[in-house]
């Protein structure tokens, strides 16, 4: 057992990372290239309407949003690789991403791009992908019932997948396939205020709840025979654990896109900083997914004239950090 020291260091590293998030938030609110080149001196809002309608109306919901984006996918990729004791897996498993790129997709052939039917398309079809992984988990008779889930995750994404390329395909190739083609990078661009308050309700109490159930987790990731004989109900708990998880994934790709490798990179970096225990691990991923969409994309945003799309920048650099653990052998296992 963790000693209490080792207790007190890890709580300090969430409190420091706590700190950061404050930092990186109010840093964020004055980068852009307007009216200096990187750099808006706090001095300048207060006599500048220009950059004071740039900082309240663009970019502090901007800011915000992605932050609550990157806390939502690394928490959902936690809360994933836990459940099914796999270092490996992030939104992207079960479907959810998959299902999202599909829903969204099928709005902007079918709907003319409409932004409210995208993004009810990409919410409705992630969690008709946890639906249907679970409908076909049922049905699957290899191995226990996690192994079930991770094959039928499989089948499903595959399925999307190819729904999405067909969609590619029949899309207008002037006006839809680009547009098909752009959300699926990723991005904040067209963020407003009102879509931070329809993003918040969901990706605030789809985190909640994780955070208020984050204590078992690790039972969650046992036999089902283990966990029965603690006490738990692993099915329904595992279920509205996994809802939780798509619910905050969903809100976040509807309004932001095809936004990689957030989820499964920053839970490995927070187990080295604080543990694999749940009840430390969750709020580390919290505030150092938010730090890390964050910095994307202030990077997104000011690095050069156009705008760098947002899913670019976080596959980059998860796929460096990624290099860097494994040859480290840094990836650390689930339990």
């Amino acid at each position: 057992m963790d000693s209490a020291a080792d207790r007190r260091v890890r709580i300090r590293r969430i409190w420091l990372l706590a700190g950061l998030s404050a930092a990186a938030l109010a840093v964020s609110v004055l980068l852009g290239r307007y009216p200096g080149p990187v750099l808006t001196p706090p001095s300048v809002i207060g006599t500048d309407t220009l950059a004071r309608d740039l900082v309240f109306h663009i970019r502090i919901p901007r800011v915000a949003a992605a932050f609550v984006l990157g806390a939502a996918l690394s928490a959902a990729g936690a809360v994933f690789q836990t459940v099914f004791r796999n270092p490996l897996v992030d939104a992207g498993f079960l479907g959810v991403s998959q299902g999202a790129a599909f829903g969204a997709s099928a709005a902007i052939v079918f709907a003319s791009g409409n932004a409210w039917a995208v993004q009810g398309g990409a919410a409705l079809f992630a969690f008709l992908g946890l639906a249907l992984s679970y409908a076909l988990a049922t049905r699957i008779r290899v191995g226990d019932e996690i192994l079930h889930l991770v094959l039928a995750g499989i089948v499903v994404g595959a399925f999307y997948a190819a729904g999405t390329g067909i969609l590619k395909y029949i899309a207008d190739p002037q006006k839809q396939l680009p547009d098909i083609t752009y959300w699926m990078l990723g991005g904040l661009w067209g963020i407003t205020g009102r879509d931070v308050l329809q993003m918040l309700p969901v990706a605030a109490a789809g985190l909640a709840y994780m955070l208020a159930v984050r204590w078992r987790l690790n039972l969650l990731a046992m036999r089902d025979e283990t966990a029965f004989s603690l006490g738990a109900a692993p099915g329904r708990e595992r279920l509205f654990v996994l809802i939780a998880a798509v619910a905050v994934t969903a809100a976040g790709v509807a309004k932001a896109g095809q936004i990689a490798w957030v989820g499964l990179i920053v839970p490995h970096i927070c187990r080295r900083l604080v543990g694999s225990e749940t009840r430390v691990l969750l709020p580390a991923s919290v505030l150092l997914g938010g730090i890390f969409v964050l910095v994307c994309d202030d990077v997104a945003r000011v690095a050069l004239s156009g705008e760098i799309p947002l899913g670019i920048l976080t596959s980059l650099l998860g796929t460096l950090l990624f290099l860097v653990l494994l040859l480290q052998r840094k990836i650390r296992g689930v339990g």
